[in-house]
């Protein structure tokens, strides 16, 4: 997911198109089956050794950050989906807020191999088996679709079954989830167009340069009522089962306890209960099939 980042060139990493499918979506055992877990008491007197800095959690993002994943571009604040999970997260591993600090990482260079600079990253990044063996991801914290954006006046905003979605001419950047969703799910007629980066290919749909795009559905909300004139956010797909995880060094050993940290968030609702305060924006949404 990028939502206004995804006009910037936040070109993903990966080795083309065929590369991106066959890292392909996050399985649903991956995003729901975690690993055999600690206790959180154990992980509250263990980890502030394991931290970036000891005593300290160290969370990266990117700059700006926008609602509903952050308030007022502040992470600081404990406001928006993203900054309230780290909190809870934090929280629960024995840290207090001020002893939560945040450190500027590019979403482009956050699953690029090698050290990082923060304990954990929390940017909307979606597991990939590719990027996964660069870096550690966590258990997901928000299962996260794809949605088909385009613009008024499209044939697609009403002709949208799944036989009618295989004739459009689709657009998308290179190595997206979005551009794996097209080619294993619609499995349109027509080549779709891959752009090098996606603010290109939303430049190229503006002025009509092709039918549709599809990309996750936080980004195509934005996208749709904030940086396309006339955009349309036709509906979302069905889960496949892509979600968002935070991203670990690769064999952080930090990542167990934030796993445990997670898990406990999601048995006791309170990650359901983030999800409605702050991403309740997306639920209106109306789900269509491939």
């Amino acid at each position: 997911m990028r939502t206004p980042k995804i006009l910037a060139a936040f070109a993903i990493a990966l080795t083309g198109a065929v590369g991106a499918m066959s890292a392909g979506a996050a399985t649903s055992s991956h995003a729901s089956a975690p690993r055999s877990l600690p206790s959180l008491s154990q992980c509250q007197h263990q980890v502030k050794a394991l931290t970036f800095t000891r005593g300290a959690l160290t969370v990266g993002t990117d700059d700006p950050v926008y609602p509903p994943w952050f308030e007022s571009n502040s992470p600081t604040n404990g406001r928006g989906y993203e900054s309230a999970v780290t909190y809870a997260v934090a929280s629960l591993l024995g840290f207090s807020h001020k002893q939560v600090s945040w450190t500027y990482e590019p979403f482009s260079s956050s699953y690029a191999p090698g050290p990082k600079r923060f304990d954990f990253d929390i940017n909307e990044i979606s597991w990939t088996a590719l990027r996964a063996k660069a870096v550690t991801f966590s258990i997901s914290y928000y299962n996260v679709t794809q949605s088909i954006v385009t613009i008024k006046g499209d044939p697609v905003v009403h002709q949208h079954t799944p036989s009618e979605l295989r004739t459009y001419q689709y657009g998308d950047q290179k190595g997206t989830t979005g551009l794996a969703y097209i080619y294993k799910y619609i499995k349109p007629t027509k080549q779709p167009l891959v752009f090098p980066t996606l603010e290109i290919a939303v430049q190229r749909l503006q002025v009509k340069g092709y039918d549709a795009l599809v990309v996750d559905t936080p980004d195509g909300q934005y996208m749709a009522t904030q940086q396309l004139k006339d955009g349309v956010q036709v509906g979302q797909f069905p889960s496949t089962g892509e979600h968002y995880s935070l991203l670990f060094q690769k064999g952080n050993k930090l990542v167990g306890c934030v796993d445990a940290a997670i898990h406990h968030l999601t048995v006791d609702g309170q990650l359901a209960g983030l999800q409605k305060k702050w991403l309740g924006i997306y639920t209106r949404i109306p789900t269509i099939k491939p």
